[in-house]
This record gives structure tokens, sequence and C-alpha cells, in this order.
């Protein structure tokens, strides 16, 4: 071994990421030299943490994001009509019935919810045991979907309206739900 490796090495001469032959034990380092050794190494040491902090920001710009549209939601729903002639005159909440009303079941679409439907937004206003229980959903789904749907009973002023849109519509459909308190306008109908 020459005398010249074995003396230590100055900082400045040492190339960070490159083996010893690459960076040359005694000359200076080349542009060729440059070209040859790793860059892996050779960003600044401050990147990696830049990089972490945008990180964090970024997911937790993306939580707030999801926090705001959290009270928005899809669902698969079995469609049912009725309609004023069978009796009822007033919701389970005490509002006399009306066109755009419909019924849900309260432990899954809260009362005051836009039900958006295909041709018009209603409001959650009524409840009844066949929705509670799904009935509809049961009797008529074929898919596991299907049977494990939602049932919404859409409220219109006569039998005539009602059949008429039954008869347009399918059974089952995806609805979309506006839970009470968003500011989220619905959808083009």
């Amino acid at each position: 071994m020459s005398r010249l490796s074995e003396v230590p090495r100055p900082q400045w001469l040492t190339r960070r990421g490159c083996s010893e032959s690459e960076s040359g034990a005694t000359r200076p380092v080349s542009s060729a030299s440059r070209i040859a050794c790793s860059t892996r190494d050779s960003t600044p040491p401050e990147q990696p943490w830049n990089t972490m902090r945008l990180s964090y920001t970024v997911i937790f710009l993306l939580s707030l994001a999801s926090a705001a549209f959290a009270r928005e939601e899809s669902i698969l729903a079995r469609v049912t009509c009725y309609w004023a002639g069978e009796g009822h005159k007033y919701s389970s909440t005490g509002q006399p019935l009306r066109a755009g009303h419909c019924a849900v079941d309260p432990r899954r679409i809260p009362y005051g919810s836009k039900v958006v439907f295909p041709d018009r937004a209603c409001t959650a206003v009524d409840t009844g045991p066949a929705v509670v229980s799904r009935k509809a959903a049961r009797l008529c789904g074929r898919t596991y979907s299907q049977l494990k749907a939602v049932v919404v009973d859409r409220f219109f002023e006569t039998k005539r309206e009602a059949m008429e849109w039954t008869k347009a519509h399918p059974h089952f459909m995806t609805l979309q739900i506006i839970r009470p308190g968003s500011y989220t306008e619905p959808t083009s109908l």
C-alpha cells in the first residue's frame, strides 16, 4: 500500500455515494468521475424533511376535504310510492304530506335529508313499518346488493301520478342523500 492512500482524506475530497475507486483516492474529482458516480445521495439534506412536511400537509388537507363532503352519499334504494288516498294526511313528523315528501328509515336516512331522485329532490319527513323492515327490497331483490337496499317510499298527491311514475322508473335506483345541515346543493335533476 502506498503512503498516500494511508493519509486521511480531507472531507472536501470525498464524495457522498461514491466508492473510493469511483472518486479516486488522491486525485481531485473529475467531471467523468462525477458522471460515473451514483447521485442517490447528492440531494441537499433538508429535502427529505421538506418532502415529509409536504406529505403531512397534503394528508391533513385531504382529511379536511373528506369531512366537508361526508354529509353527501349515494345509496342503492328500492323505491316505492304511496298517495294521499291511502288515508294518510300527516307524516310521522307531524307535517302535512305533499308532493316532494318521502318516507325513509330514520336510522339510515335522517329526517330532513334531501333524497335526490332522477326527476326531483324530495324531503325525508315520514316513515313506516314496511320502509323500516325493507319488505319491498327483500321481496323483489335478485342480487345481494338489492336484497340489502334501503326502501324509500315516495309520496304523490294522486294514485294516477304514483302509478305513472312507478311504470316510468326502475324499482331499484341509486339515490343521492344530502343530510341536514349540509351546504351542498343537489346535482342537476
